[in-house]
């Protein structure tokens, strides 16, 4: 299984062309046909290895780094459950770029604009921590809490801006974490991405296992 879209079923539906013929059909490419890992591998992490995408790498850069087979993004996509590769990869730097003026209006809006505060993290004399980090809080918050060594009450104001820049940047740079099938496995998904691109019989619109046709009723309701 090379080419993800090559293995997607046909379905054949009534033609819109015109001067066609009510028994005229087109074939096209299932493409509500979606592959997907099956449970008992896609919920085990022994099965996957940590990756993280680098620069402006596409999937079919990573298949090719990683399993020595670009026709293999797919794969990367599936292993991910990434159904939108606009919106769930990692932007290239230019379209981040657009994206980003597009969003907020100006670089200056970007760059400096603050997004939201978060805590820093705080830890006692004892090195306890009292407060951890990237708690989303207003700009005046405070905690307060007892110092051991001074045997009373401190107060403090751990709070940091982030700004639009930094706060779309870590959701970018988040997206780059991602897993990947180990290599040994490869085959089992193939095998099981062959059998769901199958089409079964008991259905009106079945054809072959490979093929559907959509009848005039279905189509008109």
């Amino acid at each position: 299984m090379s080419n993800y879209f090559s293995q997607l079923p046909d379905f054949e539906y009534v033609s819109r062309l015109p001067d066609s013929k009510i028994s005229d059909f087109i074939k096209v490419k299932n493409l509500f046909k979606r592959g997907f890992l099956r449970e008992d591998i896609f919920q085990n992490l022994a099965f996957f290895t940590k990756y993280k995408i680098k620069n402006n790498d596409r999937p079919d850069n990573v298949a090719f780094d990683f399993y020595g087979d670009s026709n293999l993004d797919w794969l990367v996509l599936v292993c991910n459950n990434i159904v939108n590769i606009q919106t769930e990869w990692p932007m290239q730097q230019n379209d981040l770029d657009k994206y980003l003026l597009n969003k907020y209006g100006n670089y200056d809006t970007v760059y400096s604009g603050i997004h939201h505060y978060e805590t820093t993290e705080v830890r006692d004399n004892q090195n306890t921590i009292v407060l951890p980090a990237g708690l989303q809080v207003d700009s005046d918050y405070q905690i307060t809490f007892y110092d051991y060594d001074l045997q009373t009450q401190v107060t403090k104001t751990p709070v940091k801006s982030v700004t639009n820049y930094e706060y779309e940047t870590l959701i970018e740079d988040d997206k780059r974490n991602i897993f990947l099938l180990k290599p040994d496995y490869i085959n089992v998904v193939k095998d099981d991405m062959e059998e769901i691109m199958t089409y079964r019989k008991g259905s009106t619109q079945y054809m072959s296992g490979t093929m559907k046709r959509a009848d005039n009723i279905r189509l008109y309701q």
